[in-house]
């Protein structure tokens, strides 16, 4: 006979599916508020500089993602003592790649300096093939 009670399982106890940002602005404000929450909650020390630096990657990694992966398909920012972490994923296979200042004939190139600017600042930078298509970028940028 089945059991009608409910339980106290994890499965009960899910979180509400969050919302993917749509626009780097919108991973930025929630990087913001993860950071200002776990800093406070944990007594951790937030350098202003550092929590800039992971907003720049995180603008860098969604623009990305929208401009060459098909857009965002998901995104998670947590932080402890390491640093920030940021992962982001899209629907594309390609890797990121760092476009020359320049084209062939020596003109200034637009774009192409993100990759550059996330692999700098972050200490720890992973990509991961997903299993069904597209990959997962995760960074850690340093707190300190």
């Amino acid at each position: 006979m089945r059991d009608k009670h409910r339980t106290n399982s994890l499965a009960t106890l899910r979180e509400p599916p969050r919302r993917l940002p749509c626009r780097p602005a919108d991973a930025r404000r929630a990087v913001q508020r993860v950071v200002a929450e776990r800093c406070r909650a944990h007594a951790i020390c937030c350098d202003t500089a550092a929590v800039q630096d992971a907003l720049l990657v995180t603008s860098e990694l969604t623009t990305n993602a929208i401009l060459h992966g098909g857009g965002i398909t998901d995104f998670d920012v947590d932080v402890d003592s390491g640093g920030v972490h940021v992962s982001v994923s899209d629907g594309s296979d390609e890797l990121p790649v760092a476009a020359p200042p320049a084209d062939e004939r020596g003109r200034a190139r637009l774009g192409g300096r993100g990759w550059p600017i996330v692999c700098r600042l972050s200490r720890d930078v992973r990509v991961a093939e997903l299993p069904c298509g597209g990959k997962r970028i995760t960074v850690v940028v340093p707190l300190h």
